[in-house]
């Protein structure tokens, strides 16, 4: 529905808009406001703020017309403004379109053509507020998604790629953040959120300082994924600069009453890479799967705060690189073997 701000002194004008538009105004199509003057409509735009249209006199007392439109693009760019004027001589029509009239209706109102006015300009209005929306979307698509990605997303390949998948081999790490959880429980949305994505950033800034990708968020935890030459090592320097950088973060007392810390799971090995979920539903994340990763979140369901923890078959190839010490076996869901674990200290 299209909001219209009608402004004129003459108090018979509002009679002839609402008897002229009832089948609109009933239809829910047009709903009209009316001011008597420029003050009085801007005291109108502040109570509503979703006004589309201004149809506005020249002629009027305390604040004209052309003073309206000049005072207009202050309270909202968006705004379309139609002169509904007697004074229809040329230099009134420039000095309107000068201060941004969008059209201009001479008096005695034609309104058949003052219809056709109004439903252009709402279109109008309603092209630029799409336009708006379209760039707001696209500015915050590409914070989460990489150009190469939204590249790909319009490409005339992408229903045969979607579901393209291939085997890697690379180091996977599961960075939990401790006790955060009890957190989201007792504190308010905006309080959990901002700490989460602060924290969030933390670790993101390790990880890809470190050429690792921030493969998903998961509630209060990270997969990251570390692929190429010696990603096993480089995981590890991400991990021990995550554990440091949260563990130095002050501890938050008063309601919250929590330290910083975290958990996290290290192990390398070949793992799926793919768009996985609905092509249907058209949600779909490009992820890893497969034992390795798997492997990596039970270690780092069984690390507690502050430790990393990593398998044997990683500690054999980073042992003269870091300080690690033996865990021992672990009992891991759906392992038949125990796995011997160590955790990295430096």
């Amino acid at each position: 529905m299209a909001k219209i701000l009608v402004v004129d002194d003459e108090a018979d004008l509002e009679v002839l808009i609402k008897q002229k538009f009832r089948q609109k105004i009933r239809q829910n199509e047009y709903e009209f406001i009316f001011a008597i003057n420029g003050r009085h409509a801007l005291e109108q735009l502040e109570l509503h703020h979703d006004v589309d249209v201004v149809l506005s006199d020249i002629n009027m007392p305390e604040m004209d017309g052309l003073t309206l439109l000049s005072r207009l693009n202050e309270k909202n760019a968006l705004l379309k403004s139609v002169i509904v004027s007697a004074y229809g001589d040329m230099d009134n029509i420039r000095t309107a379109m000068n201060r941004g009239a969008f059209d201009f209706v001479t008096k005695p109102v034609n309104f058949s053509d003052l219809e056709i006015t109004i439903d252009r300009t709402v279109k109008h209005v309603g092209m630029i507020k799409e336009t708006l929306k379209a760039m707001k979307e696209n500015n915050i698509l590409k914070m989460y998604v990489d150009e190469t990605v939204l590249n790909f997303m319009g490409s005339r390949e992408i229903g045969a790629s979607l579901f393209d998948n291939e085997t890697i081999v690379g180091t996977v790490a599961f960075i939990d953040i401790c006790g955060f959880t009890a957190i989201s429980e007792t504190q308010s949305p905006d309080d959990v959120v901002t700490l989460l994505n602060e924290y969030f950033d933390i670790m993101a800034r390790a990880i890809i300082e470190e050429n690792g990708i921030v493969d998903k968020f998961m509630g209060d935890a990270i997969l990251a994924v570390f692929k190429g030459e010696n990603h096993l090592e480089r995981a590890v320097k991400a991990c021990l600069h995550i554990k440091q950088e949260i563990s130095n973060k002050p501890q938050i007392e008063g309601k919250m009453n929590f330290t910083p810390n975290v958990s996290i799971g290290i192990n390398s090995g070949e793992m799926i890479s793919g768009n996985i979920g609905s092509s249907t539903l058209r949600r779909l994340d490009y992820t890893v799967i497969g034992d390795t990763v798997n492997t990596a979140a039970r270690l780092q369901s069984a690390a507690q705060a502050g430790q990393i923890f990593i398998p044997e078959t990683c500690y054999t190839k980073i042992k003269d690189l870091f300080t690690c010490e033996l865990v021992g076996l672990l009992e891991m869901k759906n392992k038949k073997i125990p796995m011997m674990a160590y955790e990295v200290m430096s």
